[in-house]
C-alpha cells in the first residue's frame, strides 16, 4: 500500500467513526430524553457473564455528589464537587478523559454525603445546570463558558431542604423551568437564554422537595408537573397557574421521586410510611380537574425512582422491588432483588443499582422476578445514589468521584 492509498485508508475509518459516533442516541437530561427512566435501547445483552458486562472505560475524580449523568454528541456531563467548589465536568464519551471543568459555586456539605445531586440539562449547544447551593448556570455545552447564572434561593426567596436541592433544571421551548420553593414562587419559568424571569406560580408556596419536573399534555393544556416538599402539584405552563395539589403522597421529610405520566394521568410516590397515588385529570376552560384513582401504602419509593413499562410500575418499595399496575395499584409482585435502589428500563429490562453497590440485570415484567446477572461495583464510602445510564450500547454508572462505562450491546 502507498502512502496515497494509507492516507485514504485512514481518512475512511476515521469519517466512518465519526458517522457511527454521531448516530449513538443521546440522553440529554435527568432520566433520558422524556425524564421517564426508559431508554428506546435495543439489540442488548440479555444476560451477563457471572462477573458482569465487560467495562470499556473509568473516569476518576469527579467529587462528591449524587447526580446521574447526561450525554449529547461527543460528551458525557456529570456534577461533582472538588476541593470546595461544586462543579460540572465535560467527559469524552469514548474514553472517559476529561475535556474541561467549570465552577458553579461552593460546595454544599451534608452528613449523608457532600456535593451536587442533580443532573445537567443538554439543550442543543447549551448545558443547564443547578447546583446543591442553587447556584443556577446557563454554560457553553463545547467548553463551559457561562453564558449566564443566578442563584434561585435568593432570587425567588426558598430555602435550601435539609439534604441539599436535588433538582434537574426541565427545558420547554424557549423555557428553563425550576423549583425554588419561595412564597408565591414554588416553581418559575426563566428564559433559557437570559435568565430573566417569565412567571413565577403565585399560588404555589410549598417549599422545594427533592424531585425533578416533568412536562405533559393535559387535552390541550400544557402542565408542568412536580412533588414539592408538601404535595404532588401541577401548574399551567403558559402562565404558572396552580392547577392542583395533591398532599396524600408527599411526606413532611423528604420527597424525592419524579412523577410518573401517562394518558391523562399521573402518579406521585414517598417513603417514609406514605404511599402512592393516582390522580385522573381533565382540562377544561384552559384549566385541569384532578379527581383520585386511588391512594395505597404498596409503593412507598424513597429516592430510587419509578418506571412504567406497559401498564405496569416498576420501583422500590423501600427496599423491595415491587411490580404495581398502574391503572389500579394492584401489586404484581415483590423481590428483594439488589436491596434498596434505583433503576433505568431498557430493551425490556430493569437495570438495577442497590445502593450497596450491587448491579442486577432483570426482566421488566409482570410474570414475576427473573434475574439475569448482576456485579458490584467498588464501595465509595457513601451509598450509591446515582440513577444508571443506558444509552448507545452501554451502561453508565456513577458512584460518588468514579463513573464507570460497560458494553452491553449483543
Amino acid at each position: 500500500m502507498n502512502r496515497r492509498q494509507a492516507l485514504t485508508v485512514f481518512a475512511a475509518a476515521a469519517l466512518s467513526r465519526r458517522a457511527a459516533h454521531a448516530a449513538e442516541p443521546d440522553w440529554p437530561q435527568w432520566r433520558g430524553p422524556r425524564r421517564d427512566g426508559v431508554s428506546a435501547e435495543a439489540g442488548l445483552l440479555t444476560k451477563w457473564p457471572a462477573d458482569g458486562p465487560k467495562r470499556l472505560w473509568q473516569a476518576n475524580g469527579l467529587g462528591t455528589g449524587y447526580g446521574s449523568l447526561s450525554m449529547a454528541g461527543e460528551r458525557v456531563y456529570v456534577q461533582g464537587g472538588v476541593n470546595g467548589r461544586s462543579v460540572v465536568h465535560a467527559l469524552g464519551r469514548a474514553d472517559g478523559r476529561k475535556l474541561w471543568t467549570a465552577n458553579l459555586g461552593p460546595q454544599g456539605s451534608n452528613d449523608r454525603g457532600s456535593g451536587p445531586r442533580g443532573t445537567p440539562t443538554v439543550d442543543a449547544d447549551r448545558l443547564y445546570v443547578l447546583t446543591e447551593n442553587g447556584d443556577l448556570a446557563c454554560l457553553n455545552a463545547a467548553d463551559g463558558k457561562a453564558v449566564w447564572s443566578k442563584n434561585i434561593l435568593k432570587e425567588f426567596g426558598g430555602s435550601n431542604p435539609y439534604w441539599l436541592l436535588s433538582e434537574s433544571p426541565l427545558v420547554d421551548g424557549e423555557r428553563l423551568i425550576v423549583t425554588p420553593g419561595g412564597r408565591g414562587a414554588g416553581m418559575v419559568a426563566l428564559e433559557k437564554s437570559s435568565g430573566k424571569v417569565i412567571w413565577k406560580s403565585a399560588d404555589l408556596n410549598d417549599p422545594a422537595g427533592y424531585a425533578s419536573a416533568i412536562v405533559a399534555e393535559v387535552g390541550g393544556v400544557r402542565c408542568y408537573m412536580n412533588l414539592t416538599a408538601r404535595a404532588g402539584v401541577g401548574v399551567r405552563a403558559a402562565d404558572g397557574q396552580l392547577l392542583w395539589r395533591y398532599e396524600r403522597p408527599a411526606n413532611r421529610t423528604a420527597n424525592c421521586a419524579t412523577p410518573v405520566f401517562r394518558a391523562n394521568r399521573v402518579f406521585y410516590t414517598s417513603a417514609y410510611g406514605t404511599g402512592c397515588g393516582l390522580l385522573e385529570l381533565k382540562a377544561g376552560g384552559g384549566g385541569v380537574e384532578s379527581r383520585e384513582v386511588y391512594f395505597n401504602r404498596d409503593m412507598m419509593n424513597h429516592h430510587g425512582g419509578v418506571v412504567l413499562v406497559g401498564d405496569h410500575l416498576y420501583g422500590f418499595s423501600n427496599a423491595i422491588l415491587t411490580c404495581m399496575e398502574f391503572a389500579t395499584g394492584n401489586v404484581v409482585w415483590r423481590d428483594r432483588s439488589v436491596g434498596k435502589g434505583c433503576l433505568t428500563v431498557a430493551n425490556g429490562q430493569l437495570y438495577l443499582l442497590g445502593e450497596n453497590g450491587t448491579v442486577g440485570l432483570a426482566d421488566a415484567s409482570p410474570l414475576g422476578y427473573q434475574e439475569h446477572g448482576r456485579f458490584r461495583l467498588e464501595d465509595q464510602g457513601f451509598p450509591a445514589w446515582a440513577y444508571p445510564v443506558v444509552c448507545g450500547g452501554r451502561l453508565y454508572l456513577r458512584n460518588q468521584g468514579r463513573l464507570e462505562c460497560y458494553e452491553v450491546r449483543t
